[in-house]
């Protein structure tokens, strides 16, 4: 939502800014300009890049096939570390949507762990990406175990396609909620970079899923070649989209935030 004040200054408004506590942003020249917090392990986006940014590159290093090759067996503890970085930066976007808009780095009030806010597009968006992330820790710790093919399928394929599916259904709802209704000048904004690049990652993630299924007649995945190269590609976007939100911290330029106000 964009308000015009009785200056011709304007106030943008949007549920994703509110959630992240950047508030209006105002057509002036001070809120143009601001140093990009690369070091900033104070706030909790900070940590949320950075987690991510730690998962993915676990996820390519596993799937690159001349360092997969290398680490051998070793590859799945490299993908299961990853999952636990995931799952990390997901709850703090969870938190920080439970939370939405209050106090948003946690100064001079109670915060809860866990809430729903069923009325939130970013709230759904996080809480089923946290679903996905969880999934994922399952699919890949299980490898580390000796399994039968009837095991791979249900302990490691099925919490693989859960992820990724809850992974597509949460990009869907970020790109909802970030979609410009007003000029459509849809990839103008930071934000809805973000989401296009993560949903680029998640699809990604998606075919790798699928070609990642255990034939039964034989105990091997339908298409490792596809495995490898969806994971690797969703995890550089993933990683792309994680430092992304570095320089999404600070409130945009009052022309590029416009452009991703919703109502």
């Amino acid at each position: 939502m964009v308000l015009r004040r009785p200056d011709g200054t304007q106030a943008v408004f949007t549920a994703r800014r509110h959630r992240k506590g950047h508030g209006l942003v105002h057509d002036t020249a001070r809120e143009r300009v601001g140093a990009i917090p690369w070091w900033a392990p104070q706030r909790r986006g900070w940590w949320i890049a950075v987690l991510f940014m730690v998962g993915s590159t676990c996820f390519a290093v596993g799937s690159l096939p001349p360092t997969a090759e290398l680490l051998g067996t070793s590859a799945a503890y490299v993908f299961f570390i990853g999952s636990i970085f995931f799952t990390s930066a997901a709850y703090l976007q969870y938190y920080e949507a439970t939370n939405e808009g209050d106090d948003p780095e946690g100064l001079g009030r109670t915060r809860r762990l866990f809430g729903i806010r069923a009325t939130s597009l970013g709230w759904w968006a996080t809480a089923i990406q946290l679903i996905g992330t969880v999934a994922f820790n399952v699919s890949t710790f299980m490898p580390l175990r000796e399994l039968t093919t009837l095991q791979e399928e249900v302990l490691v394929w099925a919490p693989d396609m859960i992820g990724s599916a809850c992974f597509l259904v949460a990009s869907t709802l970020v790109i909802m909620e970030t979609h410009d209704r007003i000029r459509g000048a849809y990839l103008r904004s930071l934000e809805s970079r973000i989401a296009v690049v993560n949903m680029a990652g998640s699809v990604a993630f998606g075919f790798a899923a699928i070609a990642a299924f255990v034939v039964p007649t034989t105990g091997e995945l339908a298409n490792i070649t596809v495995v490898n190269t969806g994971t690797f590609i969703g995890a550089i976007c993933f990683f792309v989209g994680a430092v992304m939100l570095i320089p999404d911290m600070r409130p945009e330029p009052a022309e590029t935030a416009t452009t991703a106000a919703s109502s």
